[in-house]
């Protein structure tokens, strides 16, 4: 089905452009990621209402949701639900179903943008009589605005990134455990023989057993999104540069780096894909080229990326092409070298830490703490509860608690999540 018919969406009728289109354009083109979801509900509204809108992207690793709209909605829309309806329709860029979301089934529409596979779902949709094709291009516009600010992330973004993803792994991992024992005794408890209700056992123990598998479930996503292993992060590469192959008739070689290799946090894996296909593209450019060969590998602390060509000629390292692929590598504390050898091609050496660059002490100065606040704070970023704590520093948990609502005021945060990714990203290190 074209995105051009109005059909796509049931009751939506082709219209001439709503008064200040080109504004909500604008602000749309220039929004920060955590404005793009709202920006993206209002621009929609002259052609498209919806209770709630839901973004679906895992470029950006620490918060791969972004949500507008009814909040009743919004606090229940997770991770899995999204996945599940982007996986429910392979191969359509559109379209409109009844889906579980936000806890109940709902009334959804779909859009996919195929450059990231994100996902945009509006939730309860109310077509405005506007135009099909609008809502695809502000879709398209609010995706590829994501893939510009990931893109142009500072490090102070990346490093936060890496914390806030790394809380959630932990966080998750917390409830996966706590609903997995509650089950466990709710399994054994329903197979014992001195039950009498066999049937209302049975329902029991299977209702039990799924809802285990898909704790489980939600858990491996989680883990996927912030840490990808480097041989799937490879093999995903490989995928989205196929099509240039048959495309530009160039041969493009793959090296596989070992299966064995550390797992790649998802801010890595992400930049590391984007900037292999910059310079494919980029080398693609000149004319006399016949093979592009791409290596990864990875030695434990960085991955390490080369891709070489056989043009003759050699790409100009200081062409605009190349400036955001440098930009982007220097923004994960990573070395670019580029070699062109006349006559024999140009050869492009990246090298990416696997573990986020430690901040200087002076970052963590503004806080002003005091030395038995910072131990806390140590303590903290490892993952510690009060009780550890106390026992660790030989102080009442009472004084544990005071100090930690001390630590809140002074980092202004609100929560422990918070303070522990706040610490983590100022290079805190966690004390064991």
């Amino acid at each position: 089905m074209s995105i051009l018919d109005s059909s796509f969406v049931p009751g939506l009728q082709a219209a001439e452009p709503a008064p200040g289109v080109l504004e909500s354009i604008a602000r749309l083109a220039t929004a920060a990621l955590p404005q793009i979801a709202v920006r993206l509900r209002d621009a929609l509204a002259p052609e498209i209402r919806c209770a709630a809108l839901a973004i679906f992207t895992e470029e950006c690793t620490d918060r791969p949701r972004k949500l507008a709209g009814d909040q009743r909605i919004t606090d229940l829309v997770g991770i899995a639900e999204l996945d599940r309806i982007r996986g429910s329709h392979p191969g359509e860029n559109h379209w409109s179903e009844r889906a579980e979301i936000g806890g109940a089934p709902r009334e959804i529409f779909a859009l996919r943008y195929p450059p990231s596979n994100a996902l945009l779902v509006l939730i309860e949709p109310r077509p405005a009589g506007g135009q099909p094709e609008l809502i695809e291009y502000l879709w398209n516009l609010a995706a590829n605005r994501i893939r510009e600010k990931v893109a142009d992330a500072p490090p102070s973004y990346l490093r936060e990134s890496r914390a806030v993803s790394a809380e959630r792994v932990r966080v998750t991992g917390e409830l996966v455990e706590q609903y997995a024992t509650s089950l466990d005794i709710l399994l054994a408890t329903l197979r014992s023989t001195q039950l009498d209700d066999a049937a209302a056992r049975v329902a029991a123990i299977d209702l039990a057993a799924k809802t285990l598998v898909g704790l489980k479930t939600v858990d491996d996503r989680t883990n996927s999104i912030v840490e990808e292993p480097v041989a799937s992060a490879f093999t995903r590469l490989r995928d989205d540069l196929r099509p240039l192959t048959t495309l530009s008739g160039v041969d493009l070689q793959f090296v596989e780096p070992p299966k064995n290799g550390r797992a790649l946090p998802g801010e890595v894996a992400h930049a590391a894909r984007a900037i292999v296909r910059g310079l494919a593209l980029a080398m693609m450019e000149q004319e006399d080229i016949q093979r592009i060969r791409v290596q990864w590998d990875c030695d434990g602390e960085n991955l390490l990326i080369n891709v070489r060509d056989d043009a003759r000629g050699g790409i100009d390292p200081s062409a605009a092409a190349l400036d955001r692929l440098v930009r982007r590598v220097e923004a994960l504390n990573g070395l670019i070298e580029i070699e062109v050898m006349g006559g024999w091609g140009t050869e492009v050496s990246v090298r990416l830490p696997l573990d986020a660059p430690p901040s200087d002490a002076a970052d963590i100065a503004e806080w002003s703490l005091g030395g038995r606040e910072f131990e806390v704070l140590q303590l903290l970023a490892a993952g510690q509860r009060n009780r550890a704590i106390s026992q660790a520093l030989g102080i009442s948990e009472n004084t544990v608690k005071f100090h930690v609502r001390n630590l809140f005021k002074k980092m202004g945060v609100s929560s422990r999540a918070q303070a522990v990714a706040l610490a983590h990203s100022h290079g805190v290190a966690s004390s064991t």
